[in-house]
């Protein structure tokens, strides 16, 4: 593996749920059930681990509708200040 060159990495997507009303979704449903949202989503990201998200109002099954890499890409956008809708 050739480590100087850098990996392209190509998000192409269908038209599906939509990521931010899902995040909302999600979070309010941890806020009711008593989790701290933002620790759960965080660790649902990075694990990929459905079992940090509560299923209470089918939360777990929304937020796995939506792709990992999908939600970071649409965070780092938000981040940095680039409106994709």
């Amino acid at each position: 593996m050739n480590f100087d060159k850098t990996m392209n990495f190509n998000l192409e997507r269908e038209q599906g749920a939509d990521a931010q009303e899902v995040l909302k979704d999600v979070y309010q449903s941890l806020v009711e059930k008593g989790y701290n949202p933002i620790n759960q989503l965080v660790g649902y990201i990075l694990s990929g681990d459905p079992t940090y998200i509560t299923s209470h109002n089918d939360a777990r099954n929304k937020i796995r509708a939506i792709e990992r890499d999908e939600l970071l890409e649409k965070m780092v956008k938000y981040y940095i200040g680039i409106d994709d809708k």
